[in-house]
């Protein structure tokens, strides 16, 4: 019997590789954001008593880092969003952080002893905290160039207050580049994790359109085989029977014999198409096994193959467990978030049986459209018209397992 599992490990199962690395990312943010009250609890206690640091300071730095630091996690949150694409960048929010993150500094080193003193290094810090911490956030929401111009303008707001109240131009200078320095550092780390998520969803899509360009691809080859066939056939059919009719109404014989090469082209043009199709249908395992190895490598699936007695089978039974492998390479493209996944071949006692395991299942499958899902199906019915069984069954969290057994000696199979 399963355990029910807690619903966040639920929720989380049933995420896809994407989602997972961008709730990843999105939450590491979130807490690098509320690091930063806790940052300065830390410097006020560790000063408290110590520098000169009074009350008014201690609760201006702890108040004004709880606000910007919750305006810092809803910018992130509405920064990734438009990182990705999914909203127009959110000026206005940084602004607005900007402003408050800019204010909690003058206030805290207004309130402090002159930026010179020795005991100034608490109001100091937290200043550089402040800044340093809405300048990576604003790096996720905007561009480089942007996050440069919005660093600049967020510390000169800092520094016009010090340098009207008397502050060593020269001290000032110092303090901006130090902090330019800093955040520069956090703004790198805090967009490189951004682009990380944004990447996952740059592979994802390239490899949901890798798998439409391989259907897109054979249809185009069947319709290409369909015409090279039939169109001149069909052309030809058009004109003598057009001749035909003129003959036919003006009487005389020479229609029967324009008929009887219209029927004879006919045949042969149906006679190929059989063998178009036929062609198409006939699947060879191996070719099959390296196709479908190649495709899933191609989309970074780590593709493996175990065969054993392959080379002794007939034609036919190659031709029927090729279709389950193109199947199920289909399927791992289109249904899962695959790393792996194993092809392994086994022939004793007269049956072949067909394994293909992958990983990267979610939890919770999503829903299909109306008329979706025929290919197991069609395929389970191609198997019983040989005698053979398809299953599906859980290969363990995240795994599933389809297995195809196929008698290869007392069934006849089709020509």
């Amino acid at each position: 019997m399963r355990m029910n599992r807690p619903r966040p490990v639920r929720r989380w199962r049933a995420l896809s590789k994407p989602q997972r690395t961008e709730l990843y990312v999105r939450w590491s943010l979130y807490a690098v954001a509320l690091v930063q009250p806790v940052v300065t609890l830390g410097v006020v206690a560790g000063s408290f008593g110590h520098g000169g640091v009074t009350g008014a300071e201690s609760a201006v730095a702890v108040a004004g880092s709880l606000a910007a630091a919750a305006l810092n996690g809803a910018l992130v949150r509405v920064g990734m969003a438009a990182y990705l694409g999914r909203r127009p960048r959110p000026y206005a929010w940084v602004a607005v952080t900007g402003a408050v993150s800019a204010a909690v500094s003058v206030a805290e080193l207004l309130l402090g002893p002159p930026v010179e003193a020795e005991s100034a290094s608490f109001p100091l810090t937290v200043s550089v905290l402040t800044m340093t911490f809405w300048i990576a956030a604003t790096a996720v929401a905007l561009s480089t160039l942007e996050t440069a111009v919005a660093a600049v303008a967020g510390l000169l707001l800092v520094a016009l207050p010090l340098l009207l109240t008397g502050a060593p131009p020269g001290f000032v200078a110092g303090l901006l580049t130090g902090c330019l320095l800093g955040s520069s550092i956090a703004a790198c780390t805090a967009r490189g994790s951004a682009w990380t998520a944004k990447v996952v969803w740059e592979l994802d899509a390239a490899r949901e359109a890798q798998a439409r360009l391989a259907v897109a691809e054979e249809r185009l080859r069947f319709s290409r085989d369909l015409h090279d066939v039939l169109g001149r056939n069909l052309a030809t059919i058009a004109l003598k029977s057009e001749l035909a009719v003129q003959l036919a109404r003006r009487g005389r014989p020479e229609a029967v014999d324009q008929m009887t090469e219209v029927q004879r082209i006919a045949q042969d043009s149906q006679r190929e198409v059989r063998e178009v199709v036929r062609g198409y249908r006939t699947v060879e395992l191996h070719t099959e096994l390296s196709g479908a190895a190649s495709v899933l490598r191609a989309a970074n699936v780590d593709c493996r193959t175990e065969l054993s007695g392959a080379d002794g089978l007939p034609a036919a039974a190659q031709s029927v467990l090729g279709w389950v492998v193109r199947e199920a390479a289909t399927n791992v493209l289109r249904h899962s978030e695959a790393a792996n996944c194993r092809f392994r071949l086994r022939v004793s006692g007269g049956t072949a049986l067909l394994e293909v395991e992958n990983d990267g299942v979610p939890a919770v499958p999503p829903p299909r459209a109306e008329g979706a899902g025929s290919g197991l199906r069609g395929l389970g019915e191609r198997l019983a018209a040989h005698g053979g069984t398809l299953s599906t069954a859980d290969g363990g969290p995240g795994r599933f397992r389809l297995t195809a057994e196929l008698p290869i000696d007392t069934v006849e199979f089709e020509k």
